[in-house]
């Protein structure tokens, strides 16, 4: 049985689900956006899951939607003109596959690899 089980919410509530369970950003709306660092998407609050523990205490959580993305708030930044274009720049390199050779063989070169990259990057600065 899933620890958390997700939640049917209006509007103002999640909104205020949001507010009240990330402690790193402020919400304005339903609208805004972040950059999820695990999986490399851009979500907006309508797109995120908020979730109740089954063991009713009623405590809330929220987490990306994502399939198999298991991120939380402190994983999500703001989109930002920087953001959208260092993800538009990974976007655009990821058509320009480095030729092999036998030093670069074992290294990924897929978007998933450079987006890894990127969220470290972001991480290191948050």
């Amino acid at each position: 049985m899933p620890l958390t089980l997700p939640t049917s919410l209006s509007d103002t509530e999640k909104l205020n689900a949001l507010r009240k369970l990330d402690q790193f950003r402020q919400w304005r709306s339903l609208d805004d956006k972040r950059y999820c660092l695990v999986c490399g998407k851009i979500i907006t609050g309508r797109q995120i899951q908020v979730s109740c523990g089954t063991n009713g205490n009623g405590l809330q959580r929220v987490s990306c939607s994502t399939e198999r993305c298991n991120s939380i708030p402190m994983d999500w930044i703001l989109v930002t003109a920087e953001i959208l274009a260092l993800v538009e720049q990974v976007a655009i390199d990821e058509g320009k596959v480095a030729p092999r050779n036998e030093a670069n063989d074992n290294v990924e070169h897929g978007l998933a690899s450079r987006l890894r990259d990127l969220a470290v990057h972001f991480k290191r600065v948050s």
